[in-house]
């Protein structure tokens, strides 16, 4: 019988050896220079590289031999191909590779990174990540499934009280219906383990999955540059700053504690009441109702944004609008931790490199009720040529939390926080601007940092109350204040109040939603009282009587002819109102209220009155969710 001698054991061992350059025999113990310098040299020279299943390994011989032995070498490979693939099953979804304008993507530096994936043709890269057919149909069962539980979370009120009713809630009845749930989950875990096993096979995937965790083990630029190529299931990316990153916070007892920032609090619905035992047990069953219609269906109806089906049915034009945002504006997305532990999602789009002298000042973006960064009013600010820094609020996108009136204070500080000690804006050249329901953090954040530079509000409102009543049964009055003012409290007025810089409102002619009656009653827009009580606030001598009359007067026109009309009628001199004011600043100072108009004839409180509401309110003629025209977009005016 015939043997080949170049297959034995010992000529595979001598074959081994002499690829690294060492003729000795294989009995030799003794240190051998030359082949230690050849090893090292081949192994600088051979590239690393991914195979087709994941793991990392040598492209050359000797691999084996490196690594303690050929049994050795298949247990670490087998071992890294378990790891990679339990990181592919619970690793994130992948939504889309963005493509790079300005130059080719530079050769990865993580290892295990295959070279075909790190530099494919740019006709590919304008497109979503497609994902292999086992991935793309585990995926869309998982995701069956999760709109099914969402459906069978706000139902279940009603789902329990038909089964109680039903006498299905037996033990006999309960026991079959457990099993059957496991036997789901178990059936939901297999194909959980189906979706890995797809993203395994796929290059791109394992290319993404690679990157991301070495991002986590080491925060460095080069990963970060990396891992913003890729949008995916934002609970997955690390976080960039955190809320005691500023060394102030830390060194100052004022700031933030944990269980987050300091709001106005509302007065007590009964002054002078004595606040004793009895009284807390009689008012206990109204605040646990109040409580209950606030964190269900008062949150979602105030914030319907953060309904998980809403955000599903978005999803293909929220990852449209970002993809906008990193790809055309060069935006770069960050995770910010507010104090109460919730993770806030931004965009910056930074335009200080550009020859626009507003590219200098940053506009901090607040969006409505639901409004996302992606696709709400940080686009008028961008086209203006402003540095724009857009957030979501907690519990919409990829922020998390629910969005309650502290929650939505802690995540705006953050967001400035991270504008000052991070971007490297100064409070003297940010600009607040807020849509709608946004008011209140824009207001808030301009209350509690005086420095900031301006405030813009478009379409928002003076006090949550009175619109909550709109919506609500008028026998539901007292429950619907109660709950408003204890959880839902947006005080945007008493806040703005606070507030010593230029303020520009806008308000929306036929805006059906800050509206109390109809869209063509437009002395029912809230933001008609938002501005009243600003002025009543800075000049409350000139917004006495007669200038109060002579401002709803000039409120009540509904065309910009009508506006004219009453402001010719009372011969309105801007110069004569400009000295007055100037020369009032000059001999008090700029700090509000103004006792302004004390000594004034009541011809002359009027022009002032006319003068100040018109430098404060602009007027725009469309619905509330008409994106704003970018001539619209102004600064507010300032002596």
């Amino acid at each position: 019988m015939s043997h080949d001698s170049s297959n034995s054991p010992r000529s595979k061992r001598l074959q081994l050896i002499s690829d690294y350059g060492c003729t000795r025999s294989s009995k030799c113990r003794k240190p051998c220079s030359r082949s230690a310098e050849t090893v090292s040299t081949r192994r600088e020279a051979e590239p690393v590289r991914a195979d087709v299943k994941g793991t990392q390994h040598l492209s050359g011989p000797g691999r084996a031999g490196l690594t303690g032995g050929p049994a050795a070498g298949r247990a670490a490979a087998r071992a890294g191909a378990m790891a990679k693939l339990l990181s592919c099953v619970l690793g994130p979804r992948l939504y889309k590779i963005y493509r790079e304008r300005d130059s080719e993507r530079a050769p990865s530096s993580v290892p295990g990174t295959p070279t075909s994936v790190t530099n494919p043709h740019s006709s590919s890269w304008d497109t979503y990540y497609q994902p292999r057919a086992l991935e793309k149909h585990a995926d869309s069962i998982l995701a069956l499934a999760s709109v099914f539980w969402s459906i069978s979370y706000y139902s279940s009120p009603f789902a329990f009280f038909y089964l109680y009713r039903k006498g299905y809630l037996s033990l006999s009845k309960v026991v079959p219906f457990s099993h059957y749930a496991g036997t789901l989950l178990l059936l939901l875990a297999g194909v959980a383990c189906l979706r890995g096993i797809g993203r395994w096979t796929n290059p791109q995937y394992r290319q993404f999955i690679t990157i991301l965790e070495a991002t986590h083990r080491n925060h460095s630029a080069e990963n970060k540059r990396q891992l913003a190529n890729y949008n995916f299931d934002f609970r997955s990316w690390p976080v960039d700053f955190h809320w005691e990153e500023p060394s102030s916070r830390k060194e100052s007892r004022g700031g933030p504690s944990r269980r987050g920032v300091a709001l106005l609090r509302p007065e007590p619905l009964h002054r002078g009441t004595a606040d004793t035992f009895l009284n807390r047990v009689k008012k206990l069953p109204c605040q646990i109702t109040s409580y209950l219609v606030a964190h269900t269906l008062g949150r979602r109806m105030l914030y319907p944004g953060s309904v998980y089906l809403l955000q599903k049915a978005l999803m293909p034009v929220l990852l449209q609008g970002q993809a906008r945002l990193v790809e055309e504006c060069h935006g770069r997305r960050a995770k910010l931790l507010a104090c109460d532990g919730n993770e806030i999602d931004t965009m910056f789009v930074d335009r200080r490199g550009t020859a626009e002298p507003q590219g200098q000042k940053l506009v901090i973006c607040c969006e409505g009720n639901a409004g996302f960064y992606e696709v709400g009013c940080v686009s008028t600010p961008l086209e203006a040529g402003y540095s724009v820094l857009g957030w979501n609020h907690p519990g919409f996108a990829g922020s998390t939390g629910v969005p309650f009136p502290q929650n939505e204070a802690n995540a705006m500080d953050v967001v400035v926080q991270f504008a000052i000690h991070r971007l490297g804006f100064q409070p003297e050249d940010i600009i607040l601007y807020a849509w709608s329901i946004g008011g209140f953090t824009a207001t808030w954040a301009a209350m509690s940092y005086p420095d900031i530079s301006a405030v813009i509000l478009d379409a928002s409102f003076d006090d949550l109350v009175p619109l909550a009543l709109k919506v609500m049964p008028d026998s539901w009055r007292g429950l619907v204040t109660r709950t408003v003012r204890q959880h839902l409290n947006l005080n945007n007025a008493e806040q703005l109040c606070r507030y010593q810089g230029p303020v520009l409102l806008i308000r929306r002619t036929r805006d059906e939603i800050i509206t109390t009656t109809v869209p063509e009653d437009i002395m029912s827009n809230r933001g008609n009282d938002l501005l009243l009580k600003f002025l009543q606030h800075r000049y409350p001598r000139v917004m006495a009587e007669e200038g109060l009359r002579v401002v709803r007067q000039w409120l009540e026109a509904s065309s910009q002819l009508e506006e004219a009309s009453i402001y010719s009628r009372w011969e309105v001199e801007e110069d004569w109102c400009l000295s007055v004011l100037r020369s009032y600043q000059a001999e008090h100072g700029p700090e509000f209220p103004w006792s302004v108009g004390e000594d004034m004839s009541a011809d002359g409180r009027r022009q002032l009155a006319l003068f100040l509401a018109q430098k404060h309110l602009n007027n725009f003629e469309a619905t509330h969710c008409t994106p704003l025209p970018t001539q619209n977009f102004q600064m507010p005016w300032h002596l």
